[in-house]
């Protein structure tokens, strides 16, 4: 069993409305000096596999096929 974590980023230059509103929420609750705030998902996934280099071509697919959108978003995948 391979256990993996896949984060999904936003690029840089992309705008980030949620972040924004996360930015101000943060200081209208009296969190200041926070700012710059991106928003993401994680996505953590078992695989039956015991390949691990399999196991990445895997998920390279799942993240170009499916759970990111490679025009606006970067991803990343560690494997455990």
């Amino acid at each position: 069993m391979i256990k993996a974590r896949v984060t999904v980023t936003l690029k840089n230059g992309v705008l980030d409305p949620q972040g924004k509103a996360i930015e101000g929420a943060l200081g209208a609750l009296g969190f200041s000096g926070v700012g710059h705030i991106r928003q993401g998902k994680v996505f953590d996934l078992e695989l039956e596999s015991t390949d691990k280099v399999k196991a990445e071509a895997d998920l390279k697919a799942m993240c170009e096929k499916l759970l990111a959108n490679t025009v606006i978003e970067n991803y990343a995948i560690s494997i455990d």
